[in-house]
């Protein structure tokens, strides 16, 4: 008969997981300013067109870099502007 050996210790990675996911995700250092929302759909589209009217895309770069539909209609979108207009 074959020896199978035991499952290796996940407390590790257990402890990796539960760190790693209590931090803030790391953006890419790009020069761009994100800022993320999760708001009913209609607060969603009002919070957008707000940043759209304060930061025009033609001069910062405006635009919506993610979006997904979560439960209860709830839209969570990350925003991203160049910081100035320069």
């Amino acid at each position: 008969m074959k020896h199978i050996p035991a499952r290796p210790p996940l407390h590790g990675l257990r402890r990796q997981l539960r760190e790693n996911r209590g931090q803030p995700k790391r953006m890419p250092k790009d020069g761009f300013v994100r800022q993320t929302f999760a708001l009913p759909r209609a607060e969603a589209r009002e919070k957008a067109q707000e940043w759209f009217k304060a930061f025009p895309k033609s001069a910062y770069w405006t635009e919506i870099e993610s979006w997904c539909e979560m439960p209860d209609d709830v839209i969570q979108f990350t925003i991203r502007r160049l910081p100035t207009a320069d």
